[in-house]
């Protein structure tokens, strides 16, 4: 098994090998870290599904995307995290359509935004980033599990490090504070990656869980997010300060690029820059939290309650 160098060292878009013959979901590929995950993998000869909530941004991220492939032409998959309708519609395309799928990048996410819902009337971030993600890849787990060594990536995020599971409260329907469930939904991410590969090795299958995280990266995750008045301008004060000290997105994207790709990486690996926030890819710390069994547990059974969705190995 690949052991990450615990020192930074200079891994980089070249050195992912031939992605010839694989098929590729990436969630949120219509900008960001996503779009440049689905430029890398589709210049490696993949064939990369965007799967996208804005069908606009989707279609220019098409083209992008489109002129670097070395395989198939890259394919829009509509998807809305943010609704289990729209989750199961998508995923029914994939298992149905597309047949195999190779590699899932859970990356799509949206970062302290005011107090919103899902369309199933989940908090927003948590609905989104986690149980979005969650529903979505137990959806078109069949579809994974044809594959001969299927993989998932799920990108965290350093606000994991300040993540707490909410139990009394997951879907912040009381007090609403948007950095706090921010980071349970970044935790979130961590305990699903670390349950989803217990699980997946338990029933014999060769589906490795893993997850990343891009440090501080410039990208758009973090804006107005539909604010105005005084409201929207402090809002975008992070924004301008992220752009003026963060790694580009090109750099953001490595770690989870080296997590899809490296090819005996173990599973529940983490992932992350070389000095945390910056830097090549490293093996990342994580959250005490995230390494208890019981928590997981706890919130793979809340997940399933909450979006009705059942993974089923032994289907397979």
């Amino acid at each position: 098994m690949t052991s990450i160098p615990i020192l930074p060292r200079r891994w980089t878009i070249a050195d992912i090998a031939d992605q010839s013959g694989k098929t590729v979901v990436v969630t949120g590929a219509n900008s960001g870290l996503g779009l440049r995950t689905a430029e890398a993998l589709a210049a490696k000869g993949a064939h990369v599904l965007l799967a996208c909530r804005n069908q606009e941004k989707a279609t220019a991220a098409l083209d992008a995307v489109t002129a670097v492939a070395a395989g198939p032409k890259p394919e829009v998959l509509s998807l809305d995290l943010a609704d289990l309708t729209s989750v199961r519609q998508a995923a029914a395309t994939v298992v149905d359509t597309i047949g195999r799928v190779d590699l899932l990048i859970n990356n799509a996410g949206v970062m302290a935004v005011p107090r919103s819902r899902t369309a199933d009337g989940f908090d927003a971030q948590f609905g989104t980033n986690h149980l979005g993600h969650f529903a979505f890849t137990g959806a078109i787990l069949p579809a994974l599990l044809r594959a001969e060594r299927p993989r998932v990536v799920t990108v965290s995020s350093v606000a994991a490090w300040g993540g707490a599971i909410n139990w009394l409260d997951p879907n912040w329907e009381r007090l609403y504070l948007r950095w706090p469930a921010y980071c349970q939904s970044k935790l979130a991410n961590l305990l699903f990656t670390a349950e989803l590969d217990r699980r997946a090795r338990a029933a014999g299958t060769t589906l490795h869980a893993v997850a990343a995280h891009p440090g501080l990266s410039a990208t758009h995750l973090y804006d107005r997010n539909g604010e105005k008045g005084v409201g929207g301008l402090l809002a975008a004060i992070p924004q301008t300060i992220l752009f003026a000290i963060a790694q580009s997105d090109r750099m953001g994207a490595l770690p989870q690029l080296y997590a899809a790709t490296v090819p005996d990486l173990r599973g529940n690996s983490y992932v992350g820059p070389g000095f945390e926030l910056a830097g090549y890819p490293r093996r990342a710390p994580r959250n005490p939290l995230a390494h208890n069994r019981w928590t997981a547990r706890r919130l793979w059974q809340l997940s399933e309650q909450l979006t009705g969705v059942r993974y089923e190995f032994s289907a397979m």
